[in-house]
């Protein structure tokens, strides 16, 4: 089996893909790159192209046609994985408000056991950079909103740059994996709690974009505040494990 696959969602990065492209694949052999493109037409996704070269059979991209969501892009990654047998499955943002440099500390969380590991700002030894106050208060809030109303046991519930075991996304059924945006990561955290995998936060410090367009927008908060109640009251154990 392969062993780790990151997955990067992009659209329009084409100010940090291939910083990002060159950040990844320093990490060494262990880590290969899917880029999963949703028709950037600021030229993304030839930047990625004109790199696979460089890295033979370490970075592939999938590309698809218009913004279909944060949400499906990764679903879309871990089916690809889990076709392509690796064992840690990783997903991060492509802006740099992830470090690279954090990844083999969430792989080691998951070599020690864990089958989500949380790269989360609001555990001891982790944090945010550059961030407005506000964006620090309505992201706090989110998260325990999210934690108040479904009981996951993580501080950082919206947190997007994770490492998932091979374990886990076997015995999900994405099909009730619907969510788009905050609420996507929300759901992946209430799957693997209601199934019962072990859920581990890792500390790592956050920092704000410093080139490109945030993608954050009213339509993701919504869905995120009512979102979350719909988990809460419309979706049990039975709905996330994936039929043998």
């Amino acid at each position: 089996m392969k062993n780790t696959l990151v997955i990067i969602p992009t659209y329009n990065e084409k100010d940090n893909v291939a910083s990002m492209i060159e950040a990844v694949m320093s990490l060494g052999e262990k880590f290969d790159l899917l880029i999963i493109d949703d028709g950037s037409p600021d030229g993304t996704a030839q930047i990625v192209k004109d790199h696979q070269s460089k890295f033979q059979d370490r970075i592939h991209m999938i590309e698809r046609e218009g913004k279909l969501g944060l949400g499906t892009a990764y679903i879309r990654g871990f089916e690809w994985a889990l076709e392509k047998t690796y064992i840690k499955i990783c997903e991060m943002d492509c802006d740099f408000s992830h470090s690279p440099s954090d990844l083999p500390r969430l792989c080691e969380a998951v070599d020690q056991g864990a089958d989500v590991a949380v790269g989360s700002r609001y555990v001891d030894g982790g944090g945010v950079y550059n961030w407005p106050k506000r964006r620090i208060l309505l992201s706090r809030g989110a998260s325990l909103y999210a934690g108040l109303v479904t009981g996951i046991p993580v501080k950082d519930t919206t947190a997007g740059f994770v490492c998932y075991s091979r374990n886990f996304l076997e015995k999900l059924n994405f099909e009730k994996i619907v969510f788009k945006g905050y609420a996507f990561q929300i759901q992946m955290k209430y799957a693997a709690y209601l199934l019962g995998f072990k859920i581990v936060e890792v500390p790592i410090f956050f920092k704000d974009r410093e080139e490109g367009v945030s993608k954050m927008s009213g339509n993701i908060i919504t869905e995120a505040i009512f979102g979350i109640l719909k988990l809460r009251f419309d979706s049990s154990k039975e709905d996330y494990a994936r039929s043998k």
